[in-house]
């Protein structure tokens, strides 16, 4: 396997590909809970389940509180401490129906890890993208419906290519330095964008992204296994991947059409059949892994060194 920083995964029945689970090295302490190892992220302290629960498509589109909170402890129930958001989900709904049934649940704050996510927050010319504006109305807009003084980690959704990335940057620090944030990370960044903000968080001696969150699935390989593999020596870089299964297209159920009780038919998802998926990790062996590989075909090739 590839070497790189420990993996989480987010987002309800995308679930989170055990095969990317087994994508960790650098954390030294992996701790347990039942079923559920808890792994670093990034070179960070911070631990979070190697699987994760979001609020996209689900929280606001198709369930509200009650239903929330029945499948939030759910997850805690299977070990899950890590629960994901976004100001674009559901238009904000999602974040103010995980804050509530959170509350309503009486968890105890420090026992759980909170991720939202910004870029698309309104219809208005500064209401989306990375600038310095946005970052701060934005954070403080998704830390009022999530109902909390902070979130542990929050990512630039997608890259601005209309602010400068020294100003995200700076943007970024200014809401870790106010106790709004505890670290920050990207969503489908390049790498050489991720490099450049690093490259300017280390000049001004700020704090850098820890955590890159990309998609990786069978169809999806080039920037985890190859785009990506200086920043996890170089930064440290941890992820976070979605749609492990392509929207479900990997499992199969879609070659005949689409199925009413499918996600496409925006059906719930089923919570408790997805955290059984952690117990495939330990079944996901080298060869087993190597006649998927070779099924799939799509298996990404080291760079080439002329060294």
């Amino acid at each position: 396997m590839l070497s790189r920083p420990s993996l989480s995964t987010c987002r309800p029945a995308l679930l989170f590909s055990p095969v990317t689970s087994q994508l960790s090295t650098l954390d030294s302490d992996h701790r347990r809970s039942g079923n559920m190892e808890y792994k670093n992220l990034g070179r960070s302290g911070l631990k979070v389940s190697q699987l994760s629960y979001g609020a996209w498509i689900s929280f606001g589109n198709q369930l509200d509180v009650k239903e929330a909170k029945t499948l939030l402890q759910c997850c805690r129930d299977n070990g899950v401490n890590f629960f994901d958001n976004a100001e674009v989900y559901a238009n904000g709904r999602a974040e103010e129906i995980m804050g509530q049934a959170i509350r309503e649940l009486g968890w105890k704050r420090s026992d759980i890890v909170l991720s939202t996510k910004l870029f698309w927050g309104g219809p208005g010319p500064n209401d989306k993208g990375l600038s310095r504006k946005h970052i701060v109305e934005g954070t403080k807009a998704s830390l009022k419906r999530l109902d909390t003084d902070y979130v542990d980690l929050i990512y630039c959704h997608r890259p601005d290519l209309c602010t400068p990335i020294e100003e995200t940057v700076r943007a970024m620090n200014y809401v870790i330095d106010n106790g709004w944030a505890f670290y920050w990370g990207t969503s489908e960044w390049s790498a050489q964008q991720i490099t450049e903000a690093w490259g300017i968080a280390n000049r001004l001696d700020l704090v850098g992204p820890i955590v890159e969150q990309p998609e990786y699935n069978m169809f999806a390989r080039h920037k985890v296994e190859n785009e990506y593999l200086p920043l996890y020596s170089n930064y440290g870089i941890g992820l976070t991947t979605w749609s492990p299964l392509a929207s479900g297209v990997l499992t199969g159920k879609y070659n005949s059409g689409v199925p009413s009780d499918s996600r496409f038919a925006l059906e719930n998802y089923k919570i408790q059949e997805n955290m059984k998926a952690i117990k495939v990790i330990p079944k996901l062996t080298p060869d087993v892994m190597e006649k998927i590989d070779a099924v799939v075909q799509s298996k990404q090739k080291r760079p080439e060194s002329y060294r």
